[in-house]
């Protein structure tokens, strides 16, 4: 072989020193991405109003104002309701009741949550019997107000995604219908266009309106969009 021919041949396909290498970049881009992913997010953060100013006014969560917006609109919280906040992690809904009046307020959460004064938290599963009862000893009466803003962990894999969204609204209906008051009202977290037609159903059988809305607060990329039923027939 010249020394011209050393100079350009690379080695055997698939030699070792080459497909390190290729791996080690690989897993270079895939931080880098991540990292991107990150960064992008932390920039999102810090250019978001409603994020300056929960952190202003005390709230934990930019969600706090998603419930307020709602409440704006169809006036779902008043002073002294039983209220009962279902996927309270980190706890921003659970401070906006308490905030508004609510005579008692509980969640629960499969999340440590921090103490909120005012409110009584369980860390637990809502499909654990065990775990709502001891929710539940936080009120002394029936609640009047359901509030749901559980959301399941994303797969990245639609289909899989939406089938979970609508388990947790499923379940927060099934709650709501069980617990509330005569009267009382329900709001949940729901995406892709609004609620199933099971679920709806299901809330026009039991209450007395029903109807979709999507606060400002909401980013407008989100899917997500909130359910009202109020007038629960009991």
């Amino acid at each position: 072989m010249s020394d011209e021919e050393k100079r350009r041949w690379k080695g055997p396909t698939g030699d070792k020193g080459s497909s390190g290498r290729q791996m080690n970049e690989r897993k270079i881009r895939a931080h880098h991405a991540k990292s991107d992913s990150s960064k992008q997010w932390l920039e999102r953060q810090m250019a978001d109003p409603y994020v300056r100013k929960a952190k202003l006014e005390g709230f934990r969560a930019r969600a706090a104002y998603k419930l307020l917006e709602i409440d704006e609109k169809v006036g779902l919280l008043k002073r002294g309701q039983r209220v009962v906040d279902l996927g309270c992690a980190p706890g921003g809904w659970l401070q906006v009741a308490v905030a508004k009046g609510a005579k008692e307020v509980v969640g629960i959460d499969l999340l440590p949550v921090e103490p909120v004064v005012g409110a009584h938290i369980i860390m637990g599963d809502v499909n654990e019997p065990a775990d709502v009862a001891r929710m539940m000893k936080g009120l002394t009466g029936k609640p009047d107000l359901v509030l749901s803003d559980m959301a399941a962990n994303t797969t990245g894999h639609k289909q899989t995604d939406h089938l979970r969204t609508v388990s947790l609204v499923e379940m927060a209906v099934a709650f709501a219908v069980e617990h509330l008051a005569p009267g009382g009202a329900f709001c949940s977290k729901v995406f892709q266009g609004g609620a199933t037609k099971d679920v709806l159903e299901m809330l026009k059988a039991n209450f007395d309106s029903v109807k979709h809305i999507k606060p400002p607060a909401s980013r407008a990329g989100s899917p997500e969009i909130f359910v009202i039923a109020k007038g629960f027939k009991g």
